[in-house]
This record gives structure tokens, sequence and C-alpha cells, in this order.
């Protein structure tokens, strides 16, 4: 029985247990090894979830910026048509409440309107004198009004637009905005475009800004929109990307106080 006592003698101890613990050592090195290549991994991919859905967000951003700018629902008016009359009533917005109201002009009729049959190519290049005339009696038509209770008002401008660089906040041209609260004066706006879109210039186009809908006008020579000058028509301008892009607007008051004579031309 002895000798079956020393044939396993605890003095190997040591290096059995030094064994034992090294290969159970080994074990959990291998196992924190593994826990932390997996946490590693786990983490690559975290980061790559991110970086994918950080891209698909800038993406559908780009593409809501582009389809903000770019985009339009319904074309009103084509620069490839040639447009007798067209004109779409809205409701009036509230605006005109807060400034005195004159009988037989304030609007009580709210649209907008595009024609080609006001001023022809060749008077849009020369720009005749008897434009504002002219222009004033198509608004009076469409609106029922009395044109001789229209008055021109300030500011009636001639404008050049380009792609240059935006030099002031007043060179912002793009922003939405409503003629009435801008100008106060304005009751009705018109736009005679002088400049065609696409042969002239890349962008430009007027767009309203309806609720669910924007509504676009694509410039043309000699081409005139005119619209009532309240929050029923919100609108702006796309930037222009290439090219000039020329127009007046002419704009009328019913308060004869606001109102200007014609300007002289040289």
């Amino acid at each position: 029985m002895a000798p079956q006592r020393r044939v396993a003698p605890r003095g190997p101890e040591s290096g059995g247990t030094a064994a034992g613990p090294d290969r159970g050592g080994r074990r959990r090195h291998s196992s924190a090894k593994k826990g932390r290549g997996q946490q590693e991994s786990g983490w690559r991919w975290l980061k790559a979830a991110l970086l994918l859905s950080s891209a698909a967000v800038g993406a559908l951003l780009s593409w809501s910026y582009l389809s903000a700018e770019d985009g339009v629902t319904e074309v009103l008016a084509r620069h490839s048509e040639s447009l007798r009359d067209k004109f779409v009533e809205i409701p009036c917005s509230e605006d005109y409440d807060s400034h005195k109201r004159f009988e037989g002009c304030t609007p009580r009729k709210c649209g907008r309107g595009v024609t080609d049959a006001v001023i022809t190519r060749e008077e849009a290049e020369r720009i005749r004198s008897d434009v504002r005339q002219r222009i004033q009696q198509r608004i009076a038509q469409a609106f029922g009004i009395s044109s001789a209770s229209m008055y021109l008002t300030k500011p009636t401008f001639f404008s050049r637009i380009n792609n240059t660089e935006a030099k002031t906040t007043h060179d912002e041209y793009w922003h939405p905005h409503v003629d009435k609260v801008t100008y106060g004066s304005f009751d009705y706006t018109s736009l005679l475009y002088l400049s065609d879109y696409t042969e002239d210039f890349g962008g430009g186009r007027f767009v309203f800004m309806d609720a669910g809908s924007n509504k676009t006008i694509e410039p043309r020579a000699g081409r005139v929109s005119f619209f009532t000058s309240g929050s029923e028509n919100l609108h702006r301008v796309e930037k222009v990307h290439w090219g000039t892009r020329y127009a007046i607007t002419i704009s009328f008051t019913c308060n004869p106080d606001h109102g200007i004579g014609d300007p002289v031309l040289m």
C-alpha cells in the first residue's frame, strides 16, 4: 500500500499545479482575447452602420435640398409654350386687412396670371415706354378692378441676375417672401421677362410656394406674370446657375399716397 502512496506523490504538485493554472490561464486569456475581438468587431460593425446611416441621411438631405431647389410639383407656364392668357384664382390672405382698403381696387379676388400676349419679343428687347400702361390694363381686366384706380409704386425696378455670389443679404433674391409684407404698398405685382429660360440662363424659375405643391413659371422673353401681392402668393426665385436672367418688376398700389410717376426713359 505504501508503494501505492508513493505512485502519486504530492511532490510534483508544483509542476502539476503550475501546469494546471497555466492551461487554465491560457484558456482564460484566449477567452478574453476572443471577447475583445468580438467587441472590436461589434464596434467596427456599429461604426460602419453609423457611417452608412450618416451617408443615407446626407444623401436624403441633399436630395431634399435639390428637390426644394430645382423640383416643382406643377409648371404653370413652360418656356416652350406661347400662352394667350392663363389665370388661376386663389383665396385672398388677410394681409390686406391691416392696410387701408380702397373700394374698387384693393384685392377681393386674388390669384396669379401669365400671358405672352401683352408684349412681343421685339418689344421686350426694346422696352417700349407704353409697357406699364398695357400691363396695368391687363391686371385690371383679370381682377375686375378699375385701371384708373391703380398707381405705379416703388420699388419698380430692372433686375439682372446671374450666378455671381451674393455680397449682401439684399442680393439673396432666392429667399421665400411676400411682397405685401416686404413692401407694404404693393397690392398687385407683375414681372416682365426679357430673357429665355434654358436659352439665356439656367435655374432662375419663378416659384409660387403653395401648401404641399409648388408651382413655377419659366421665364420667356416678352412673358408677363402677375399676381396679388399678399401671403396667398408666397414666392421665390430659384438661384441662377449660369447665364443672365433679365426682368422688370412693375408693382401697383391702390393707395394714391404711395403712387409714383412714370419713369422717364432716356
